[in-house]
């Protein structure tokens, strides 16, 4: 079973304050020997549990059947943490060091193990949305993402609005003002439930989740209107309300303007001495200062990129009540080679994720249109429907009726009477939880061009059996 969720208090919102941190030496090693403990717990639990799939296919393999075969081992946070505690005082890879960082950071890794397992399982049944899970891996040291989560123990901002302290790792400072959350602590209006340090572009986070008081804002602009979203390359955004008025957001084009020097610096990288797996050579120091260089600007694009969508957002869901988006398949343009470096620096997923999560908090009516829903297609004026239009047309032209206009506002003006739909229910446009009458059909139309080789089966030569336990949650294979 999976963990149950939380849910807020009646007149409580849940939310996310992210600070920049500036440890000293000492704290970095000690953020770095918790992010790395979560890790290994999170190693460990995915190599015990699966240690017995392959135990009893190799028992299979031999004719063991039935009761007589290694038992499974369960893999719910309980149960990982009771067969934790029980060999990290004996196991080598743990007696040595355990006690060095705080029970929360194995806690972590226990509990994203836990949620891997359950995702996997609700992916093979196919009630998770999504593309198919694999089964759950180790994590790499090289690859891994740092980050480590406090959930008990010394969890506060300080009323310096300086500092921030943590269980085991003391207090350490902030490099930006802690002000807009250390005022609602104080003032009672807010709770911290847990507290996650994380490393990402080049330095450190804590992010506070916070159980927050937020009343119900009406917007101040146009309270009563309903505008279309239409996201696309050429222009970030086309906003097209029910009066008839359309505005263009330009796209900044973050990582465009930076791909010149980013050409420039990883030229320079790919002259030095850079490190080699296969031979054990290590980096120059040269070659660090190069990388170094350029991951900044990776850094400064990605920065930029976050600070323009979180305007945007905050200033549409400002002026309407009422906004229309798409459900694009992102994933699935990414996977066109031409259009995924434009997709992928627009950001179109965090729009409207972002559009939805600060419309709840501002009391707003989000509204999705179907992924298949032809908003670019349908005349605003009359109606009609074009069998096709090319991406490369820019300019939508009906056929029934003299509208000539600009496809993207077109298509935004479609969305913006989409609300209207919605609410009386008719038509294809009002029913958004209509199911195609051949989804998977309809879902090969933006498959890449290029299919991936599958391969013939797991690391030890064949596919992970699925586990059955005494709940019924996983399926024994076919014989």
């Amino acid at each position: 079973m999976g963990v149950k969720r939380f849910e807020p208090r009646a007149g409580f919102v849940v939310q996310a304050y992210r600070f920049a941190l500036d440890p000293n030496v000492g704290q970095q090693a000690a953020l770095r020997s918790h992010c790395g403990a979560a890790r290994a717990a999170y190693n460990w639990a995915v190599s015990w549990v699966t240690a017995t799939w392959w135990q009893r296919r190799a028992e299979q393999s031999y004719g063991i059947a039935g009761e007589q075969l290694t038992p499974w081992r369960p893999d719910s946070l309980p149960a990982l943490r009771k067969a934790f505690n029980e060999v990290k005082h004996t196991d080598p890879r743990f007696a040595g060091w355990w006690a060095d960082n705080s029970k929360e950071s194995y806690s972590t890794g226990l509990a994203n193990a836990a949620a891997a397992f359950d995702n996997y399982r609700k992916s093979k049944r196919g009630v998770r949305a999504g593309r198919r899970m694999g089964r759950p891996r180790r994590k790499s040291k090289r690859g891994a993402r740092l980050s480590c989560r406090f959930t008990t123990g010394a969890i506060r901002v300080e009323a310096d609005r300086r500092h921030v302290t943590l269980p085991r790792l003391g207090t350490i400072r902030t490099h930006e003002n802690t002000r807009k959350l250390q005022r609602r602590l104080a003032a009672g209006t807010a709770r911290i439930l847990s507290a996650t340090v994380t490393f990402a572009r080049g330095r450190w986070f804590v992010s506070f989740q916070v159980e927050v008081i937020r009343d119900a804002r009406t917007p101040t602009r146009h309270p009563d209107t309903v505008v279309g979203v239409d996201l696309g390359v050429k222009h970030l955004a086309v906003l097209a309300d029910h009066t008839g008025r359309i505005r263009y957001v330009p796209n900044p084009g973050h990582y465009d303007n930076a791909l010149a020097r980013l050409r420039r610096l990883s030229r320079r990288v790919s002259r030095r001495r850079g490190p080699d797996r296969r031979t054990g050579r290590a980096a120059s120091r040269r070659w660090g200062k190069a990388d170094a260089e350029r991951n900044r600007v990776h850094h400064r694009v990605a920065n930029l990129r976050t600070d323009a969508l979180h305007k945007l957002t905050t200033e549409i869901r400002a002026e309407h009540h009422t906004v229309v988006v798409e459900d694009l398949n992102v994933a699935g343009m990414l996977a066109n080679r031409r259009l995924a470096r434009k997709v992928a620096d627009a950001g179109f997923g965090q729009i409207r994720r972002q559009i939805e999560y600060k419309g709840q908090w501002s009391g707003g009516v989000t509204v999705k249109a179907n992924r298949w829903y032809p908003s670019s297609k349908i005349c605003s004026e009359c109606g009609a429907v074009k069998d096709k239009l090319p991406l490369h047309v820019r300019v939508f032209a009906c056929e029934q009726c003299p509208l000539v206009m600009d496809r993207d506002a077109n298509a935004a003006r479609n969305l913006a009477a989409l609300a209207a739909a919605v609410k009386a229910g008719t038509g294809v446009a009002g029913d958004q939880d209509a199911i195609a009458s051949n989804p998977r059909g309809a879902d090969r139309q933006t498959r890449a061009t290029t299919r991936p080789r599958k391969r013939p089966g797991g690391r030890a030569g064949g596919k992970i059996p699925h586990q059955r336990t005494e709940t019924g949650i996983f399926a024994e294979p076919k014989r």
